[in-house]
């Protein structure tokens, strides 16, 4: 099987690894992104609060439409904290799977 010669001149194993050094201000990004991770995690907790006192109250009440709304904010406050916490994990994951390929 013949390649064409301008096939022969591309590079066939190009190898980019992400560095920390690159580009200045990364600590300082890192150290704003965990912040913000913080943040978000704070304000999950919050939102689960919030959310169980909701629908404590619409149970109580019997109100079927607060406590409805009670449990999805439960879940989404649950949801917002999974993300939030296991984003670097997911991230990690994820650009390892795209090593692969």
């Amino acid at each position: 099987m013949n390649l064409p010669a301008a096939a022969l001149l591309l590079p066939l194993d190009i190898e980019i690894d992400p560095n920390s050094n690159g580009l200045p201000g990364i600590g300082e990004l890192k150290q704003i992104v965990g912040a913000a991770m913080t943040v978000g995690l704070i304000l999950a907790v919050l939102a689960l609060i919030i959310s169980a006192i909701v629908w404590a109250l619409g149970a109580n009440s019997s109100n079927p439409h607060l406590a409805g709304r009670g449990k999805l904010g439960v879940l989404v406050a649950l949801g917002a904290a999974i993300v939030c916490g296991a984003s670097v994990t997911l991230v990690n994951f994820f650009w390892n799977v795209g090593q692969q390929v």
